[in-house]
């Protein structure tokens, strides 16, 4: 999976680029966001993306300065840039150190796509590259691999400790396919499946200390495959593990947990009947406590944290209404305009006009 990290003053602006770009169809996943230079430096540091999407004019250090960083101490990472000063210095900084393309906002969703395609076939080309240098290295494979690690996060992120283990086993046979790989190639394999664990392990609010330290790689374990495999295996069991320990024999259910985790997937299609499985008690209790706690419903909360960041999307008229209805998780544009009225008294359209 190509990680993508997008640097961003503006929160609206971040969330326009995390809607228009496709990132499943283009196998990448944005793995991070930043608000100024310093911050997205420490998170390219931590996060080893292989694109940045920057803005150029941001408080403290801007984008100029993490060009010049990542051109001198990260030159192989893709960097695009998306400005709304239309301002040819700028693009002069863009070239100099070698950004993929310069966007204006509002950033078309095709260009975006476009441009994000072509850092895709850059990336694609390193590797073949590579390839060439060391035969081994199979693109084909870790093309494939892509496949192996959208399932590893689905099964992850579904609390699936059987359907993980089965596909650690599936790319196992994958590789094995492709003929006896060396160490080099199994230390890459790896670590590409330890660092997906690492965001994983991040994303689910677990405590990533051992994730972040890493998981220390004995010489035998890339002996083999069958070994290297079984240490990936065992790390992601031990993290699901410590996930499932986590919400499942907790003396009471951490409701604060629960509020930020709909705070965090409220655009996408999170139910009820979901919130209690991941948490481990029955819909029934989800429900009762959580209005207890909150004053109401989870279906509620869920509508209201939408019309929230409906609102405040609408107030920037660069964002069309379709793109805020889809930014606030309604695929149905006019089921939108039904779920809005009713919640403001009055029409996006007309709230428009009003802020």
């Amino acid at each position: 999976m190509i990680r993508v990290l997008i640097v961003d003053d503006e929160p609206w602006n971040r969330d326009i680029l995390k809607t228009f770009g496709t990132w499943e169809k283009l196998g990448m996943v944005v793995v991070g966001e930043a608000e100024d230079g310093d911050e997205a430096f420490r998170l390219v540091r931590e996060l080893a993306p292989h694109i940045v999407i920057t803005d150029m004019h941001m408080p403290g250090a801007d984008g100029v300065e993490l060009l010049q960083a990542l051109n001198s101490q990260c030159s192989d990472v893709k960097i695009i840039v998306v400005s709304g000063y239309d301002d040819f210095a700028y693009a002069k900084h863009a070239i100099r150190y070698k950004a993929v393309d310069y966007l204006l906002k509002p950033v078309n969703p095709a260009e975006l796509n476009a441009v994000l395609l072509k850092c895709k076939t850059d990336l694609e080309v390193k590797i073949a590259e590579q390839q060439q240098e060391a035969p081994e290295l199979d693109y084909e494979f870790f093309h494939r691999l892509t496949q192996y690690k959208q399932l590893l996060r689905l099964y992850f992120n579904e609390l699936n400790r059987d359907g993980v283990i089965l596909t650690c086993s599936q790319v196992v046979e994958e590789l094995e396919s492709y003929g006896t790989p060396s160490p080099h190639m199994l230390g890459r394999l790896v670590q590409e499946l330890l660092s997906l664990l690492k965001e994983l392990a991040a994303d689910n609010g677990l405590d990533t200390s051992t994730a972040k330290g890493g998981f220390p790689l004995a010489q035998t374990v890339l002996s083999s495959v069958e070994d290297a495999l079984e240490f990936v295996s065992s790390c992601y069991a031990q993290e699901l593990d410590q996930l499932i320990r986590q919400r499942k024999y907790k003396n009471k259910l951490n409701l604060e947990e629960v509020r930020r985790y709909i705070d965090s997937h409220f655009a996408g299609p999170i139910t009820l009947e979901q919130l209690a499985k991941n948490f481990f008690v029955s819909k029934e209790y989800m429900s009762k406590v959580f209005k207890q706690e909150y004053g109401q419903n989870v279906t509620d909360y869920i509508v209201e944290r939408r019309m929230d960041k409906a609102r405040e999307w609408l107030a920037n008229k660069q964002i069309s209404i379709k793109a805020v209805a889809e930014m606030a998780g309604y695929e149905d544009v006019s089921y939108f305009y039904r779920v809005f009225k009713k919640h403001f008294g009055m029409a996006p359209g007309e709230m428009r006009k009003e802020v």
